[in-house]
């Protein structure tokens, strides 16, 4: 197995187009048709990390953070970033972050986070923009079905709940072919009417290169005529953070003993008690201040994040029970996750969970 194909089922899960704009995911260092001789999976990137990957005779890191955020002018060694870089391409180890792209996917960090707290029905907590596209193209009539079918099959027409969703309308095209041209139907220098199909059909911007390829291989005309929009619906599935119940409600001091215990935490920040039970969770791993006002909106009776600042505590308005509890301790179980998934997804194969430690933070 090759370095490709292991991120090609790695996409599976997160495709990159999930990612935030600002972020740096993907392949940082490595050659995607290396030969695989192992993977360790790490929340970070460190020297330490590398060392433990020599040890164990694995040649790629599957990691949550990049350690490449932003870029390198120089490759001297002169702090951790450049040390990390310089070690893994001296031994032909490559890395492979997944980080916001993870963080958006239904399956990913904030639902690892509902699992350990054991929620149910947990759903999106910010629904990503942006990411449903809708494709009209025009096609003869006989032809219509066969072309929906390859769409589908592309992973077209999927809204929420229901598959192969479409909307057609049926009219007259018409077309001249020039000098060159070699037309499916008509005649060159001859204007030629045709009954048409309009295809109208949405999909997942992660999904547009299959898309678009079941279009062209699967059209009869030379040339395409079609469109492509950004739509402004949101994907529910897609998305940062989640919101889930808790099977039994519990009191406020109750419950943050148990966040502690299922979490593994030694201290939690927290804004003021409210006096109430917590039933309804709001989760998001990693830096979530930003989503303190979907966190209410949703009525969530308490958020569970990191990397609150002081004035953010008081966004909590006496509406919500906010929990800081460590930007490593949210997202700690990740590599758990990615472990579970590339050992059932890649059976037989090499797959091996950190033992590094990379919190940088340390409680007295």
């Amino acid at each position: 197995m090759i370095i490709k194909q292991v991120i090609q089922t790695l996409e599976e899960l997160a495709p990159l187009q999930y990612a935030e704009d600002f972020d740096n995911v993907g392949l940082l260092v490595g050659d995607i048709n290396t030969e695989v001789t192992g993977i360790l999976v790490t929340l970070d990137t460190l020297e330490n990390v590398v060392d433990e990957a020599i040890a164990k005779k694995c040649n790629l890191i599957v990691s949550f953070h990049p350690i490449i955020f932003s870029g390198l002018k120089k490759i001297t060694g002169a702090n951790y970033v450049q040390r990390v870089v310089i070690k893994a391409i001296q031994h032909n180890i490559a890395i492979y972050s997944m980080h916001t792209a993870l963080d958006n996917s239904q399956y990913g960090v904030n639902a690892k986070i509902c699992e350990v707290l054991n929620l149910t029905n947990p759903s999106i907590l910010i629904p990503q923009a942006g990411n449903i596209k809708k494709l009209t193209t025009y096609v003869p009539k006989e032809k219509a079905e066969a072309l929906k079918t390859a769409l589908f099959d592309a992973g077209a027409g999927n809204i929420g709940n229901y598959s192969h969703c479409s909307f057609a309308i049926e009219g007259d095209g018409s077309y001249r072919a020039k000098e060159g041209a070699n037309p499916y139907l008509g005649k060159i220098g001859e204007t030629h009417y045709e009954k048409e199909t309009q295809i109208n059909i949405t999909y997942a911007k992660a999904n547009e290169s299959k898309i678009l390829s079941a279009l062209f291989n699967n059209h009869p005309y030379e040339e395409v005529a079609y469109e492509v929009h950004t739509l402004e619906n949101k994907n529910q599935n897609i998305g940062i953070g989640m919101v889930g119940t808790l099977e039994n409600e519990m009191n406020e001091t109750d419950f943050f003993r148990f966040l502690k215990e299922k979490m593994d935490v030694s201290c939690i920040r927290h804004s003021n008690f409210l006096g109430k039970n917590i039933k309804k969770v709001a989760v998001l791993g990693g830096s979530g201040a930003f989503a303190i006002s979907a966190a209410k909106a949703v009525n969530a009776d308490v958020f569970v994040t990191s990397d609150l600042k002081y004035h953010q505590f008081y966004e909590a308005e006496d509406k919500i029970l906010l929990a800081d509890i460590g930007h490593y301790e949210t997202e700690q179980f990740t590599k758990n996750l990615l472990v579970d998934y590339l050992t059932k997804k890649i059976p037989n194969f090499a797959v091996s969970l950190s033992e590094s430690k990379t919190n940088p933070i340390k409680y007295f």
